[in-house]
């Protein structure tokens, strides 16, 4: 029945659409010539910044010919703008500002291939935000926005809608509200960055074949061009799609931190749990919200996590299953876990974690070398992981006692330099990492000069170290 009443609202809709567009630029010609007319004035107008004489024919495109030009609604907020801005007389400011918040009503309207209906409320939300003062409406806009576009929420969306969200829990005294707005950003920006992930790995692999092609294979020299751009261009797109998001959530992040202790949010959920263990995309929103927050010590986190995993079994749960198992000295459980979340993964960048979490498991059990096999399996990945650099610094620091032996030509305690070297590397490429690698670095063991002397090395020039190492260094 509710699919049935769906399809009928929507063919409802659509003929609405479809009735307001009967006719693109009017019902004759004489309507059409003057819809053209108008739409090329305000072009000229608009393209001059003369946004007061580009108001006239915008007015008359949107009340008569709307369907004719995207352009109509794509370009009316910096004149209506520029209006407000100008305007003195405070009736005209607020029709103004009415006839701002129109557009992103009726943009997703006329013209739905171009513009979507969520994206047009979070707007509208945003300027309603920047004008009005009616918060509780604006911030009921922004949800309902962050709902219908989910993983495709623009960044600028996420920014304000949270900004609102810490103000409301502030106002309200209601922690909750906070804490949903992040459940939302955990849950879609991940999406948002792992699909920019997903297109752009394709697109990488269709740009490698083409550059694999011979000058014989190229039957086309102007389409292969115009296929490296294209490709060239996406990858850069999504690259920067990535950057964006992840710049985004780390706003986010930081604006959270108040309301994301652990212990609060055991507090909150542990009360919530019960009410909506039944409903796994709840219950996802709150394991990865934990997760997120480093909560994994927490009760609540081990619950959620094996009602998502139980019930929804997915690459990244296996993850968390893995991270568990390894917390509670499983480690046989967790490699099957993290093996398992490696082949499930859809794209090699959410593999880094389980191959970093594998060499850990390979360290606690003494197994050096594979520890350092995934560790750099997950810098193949992610050249600039920085914890997998740090993690090869302790498997080196702690080979110290392994690999001296009575050779003469051997430098004692050499490991530390090759341990020292890859911790500075680690602060290099991870400043999320810096201070840790740092610290490390600071607490090695110093190494005789004297004894470097003796093998017959001086300051400055590069060793090997032995063992099961075999890296070279510097003589300090």
């Amino acid at each position: 029945m509710k699919k049935t009443f769906l399809i009928f609202t929507l063919m409802l809709v659509v003929s609405w659409v479809s009735a307001q567009c009967a006719f693109k630029f009017g019902a004759n010609e004489e309507d059409s010539i003057l819809c053209v007319g108008k739409v090329n004035e305000f072009k000229m107008y608009y393209q001059q910044k003369n946004y007061p004489d580009a108001y006239s024919p915008w007015q008359y495109v949107v009340n008569n010919c709307p369907c004719s030009w995207s352009g109509v609604f794509a370009y009316a907020q910096p004149m209506l703008e520029g209006l407000i801005k100008e305007e003195k007389d405070s009736v005209r400011r607020e029709r103004l500002i009415d006839s701002l918040l129109w557009v992103y009503d009726n943009y997703p309207v006329y013209h739905p291939k171009f513009y979507t209906k969520g994206k047009g409320i979070g707007y509208k939300s945003y300027y309603m935000m920047k004008y009005r003062k009616n918060y509780d409406e604006i911030f009921d806009g922004f949800v309902q926005s962050v709902e219908l576009e989910r993983e495709n929420t623009q960044p600028m969306i996420w920014d304000y809608y949270f900004r609102l969200a810490t103000q409301m829990a502030i106002a309200k005294r209601d922690t909750t509200i906070v804490i949903e707005a992040y459940e939302r950003a955990t849950e879609y920006i991940d999406d948002a960055k792992r699909n920019a992930w997903k297109a752009f790995e394709a697109d990488t692999a269709e740009l490698a074949k083409l550059m694999a092609m011979s000058e014989d294979q190229i039957s086309d020299k102007r389409e292969f061009d115009k296929q490296v751009k294209k490709y060239t261009e996406d990858t850069t797109r999504q690259m920067k799609l990535v950057d964006n998001y992840t710049k985004t959530f780390a706003k986010i992040e930081t604006m959270f931190i108040p309301y994301a202790e652990c212990d609060i949010l055991e507090q909150v959920y542990s009360k919530k749990i019960e009410s909506v263990r039944e409903n796994i995309p709840a219950v996802k929103k709150m394991l990865l919200t934990m997760h997120k927050r480093g909560c994994q010590s927490s009760p609540t986190y081990r619950t959620v996590l094996e009602i998502v995993h139980n019930n929804e079994p997915s690459a990244q749960t296996a993850s968390m299953m893995g991270g568990q198992c390894i917390a509670a000295g499983e480690y046989g459980k967790a490699k099957d876990y993290l093996m398992e979340a490696i082949s499930l993964f859809e794209t090699n960048e959410e593999k880094v974690e389980s191959y970093y979490l594998l060499g850990l498991i390979n360290y606690k059990q003494g197994n050096f070398p594979e520890a350092r096999n995934n560790a750099y399996a997950a810098l193949r990945i992610n050249p600039n992981y920085g914890k997998a650099y740090i993690l090869i610094g302790d498997l080196y620091a702690a080979s110290a006692g392994r690999c001296n032996t009575n050779d003469p030509n051997e430098i004692p305690g050499a490991v530390y330099w090759a341990a020292a070297d890859k911790y500075n590397k680690a602060a290099a490429v991870d400043p999320s990492v810096a201070a840790d690698a740092n610290s490390r670095r600071s607490k090695l063991p110093g190494v005789s000069f004297e004894a470097a002397f003796k093998a017959g090395y001086n300051k400055g020039q590069s060793y090997r170290v032995g063992c099961w190492v075999q890296e070279t260094t510097t003589v300090r």
